[in-house]
């Protein structure tokens, strides 16, 4: 998780929503990244999709069986569904997102019973820096939009 709230702080410092994540197989990071969305104007360059698409063509494979995404955010149904497809065999996130988290939050990832793919998820993970990181990012924005409005 260390590794992930790197990318997540590198994510921040270029104006993206601070989430990183990483593929792990057997303790050894295949591929790692960072929110992309804003600079990349593509609206599926989470974190998790990022560090999937790097894995898979690391593996020569789309399917990435026995590797673990790591991620300081909980996932959200986007990557819900690349997390299936790639069939991992776990996922551990740092923050639960009350929003759009789909291990959790706003639903499980029972909830997709009808997939042939079931994996494990473990929560909590260095959650208080990770969520602090969140939090710290929105605040800023939230004070820099009322600093605007005042200006107005």
């Amino acid at each position: 998780m260390a590794e992930a709230l790197k990318e997540a702080q590198e994510a921040e410092r270029l104006g993206e929503v601070p989430v990183g994540a990483v593929v792990v197989r057997e303790g050894k990071i295949l591929a790692h990244a960072g929110n992309r969305v804003i600079t990349q104007h593509d609206p599926t360059a989470h974190a998790e999709i990022l560090a999937l698409r790097q894995a898979a063509a690391r593996e020569g494979n789309f399917r990435l069986p026995g590797c673990v995404l790591v991620v300081t955010l909980e996932p959200c149904l986007m990557c819900l569904g690349a997390i299936i497809h790639a069939r991992l065999a776990g996922v551990v996130f740092a923050a639960r997102d009350p929003k759009a988290g789909c291990l959790g939050s706003r639903m499980h990832s029972a909830d997709v019973s009808w997939s042939n793919h079931h994996f494990w998820v473990r929560e909590g993970v260095l959650a208080q820096p990770c969520s602090a990181l969140l939090t710290a990012f929105f605040e800023s924005r939230r004070s820099l939009r009322r600093g605007s409005e005042a200006r107005s």
